[in-house]
């Protein structure tokens, strides 16, 4: 039997997140955009219920492209609403749009929104050794400081714990427990 980090139950999609997703350092910018939007949409809900509708946040958001994202305007924005797949909460669909045109200047200022979001983290992964899931935090300095950075620059549903998540979702933390069997995978520790 395969020890998972205690948040993942037996949904094959959940599985199949954690075990290939969750923690694994991202450097491409539409998956770091995807990833932003969708932490956003969490607020408030799990992440399993983001996950479920997910594909149709693809379809429905042009692949995440910022570009397409940041020029929707508010009959778009109405379509979106009454889309029954997505998260149909007013004020999380316009952060999208919002965040994509602060995405976007960011990425123009920085020639990738990589290049800045990982200065958060000094570019690498932090690697932490929780040994259960009460002892991983909800938020941490690092991600403290990317909120009100995000925020200073126009980006909204960026408050520190949804930050702490998109770092977790995206590698820039490392945080599957020691009995996980990522750990040992993404720490290049031995798992206790």
């Amino acid at each position: 039997m395969v020890c998972r980090c205690g948040w993942c139950n037996e949904d094959p999609l959940y599985i199949d997140y954690h075990d290939k997703e969750w923690g694994v350092p991202v450097h491409d910018d539409l998956k770091l955009f995807e990833m932003l939007i969708l932490e956003g949409a969490q607020a408030g809900l799990s992440w399993y219920t983001v996950l479920k509708k997910r594909d149709r946040y693809r379809e429905a958001f042009d692949s995440f492209d910022p570009r397409l994202v940041a020029a929707y305007d508010d009959a778009k924005l109405d379509e979106l609403l009454g889309d029954p797949g997505l998260i149909r909460n007013r004020l999380k669909m316009r952060a999208a749009v919002t965040n994509a045109k602060a995405f976007l200047a960011v990425q123009e200022e920085f020639g990738s929104f990589d290049r800045y979001i990982w200065q958060f983290v000094g570019g690498d992964t932090i690697r932490n050794r929780w040994q259960s899931l009460k002892d991983v935090p909800a938020s941490t300095p690092e991600s403290d400081a990317m909120s009100k950075a995000l925020k200073k620059r126009g980006f909204t549903f960026v408050g520190s714990t949804i930050c702490y998540a998109f770092m977790q979702a995206t590698g820039m933390v490392m945080d599957h427990t020691a009995d996980c069997f990522r750990f040992a995978e993404l720490s290049g520790a031995r798992a206790d």
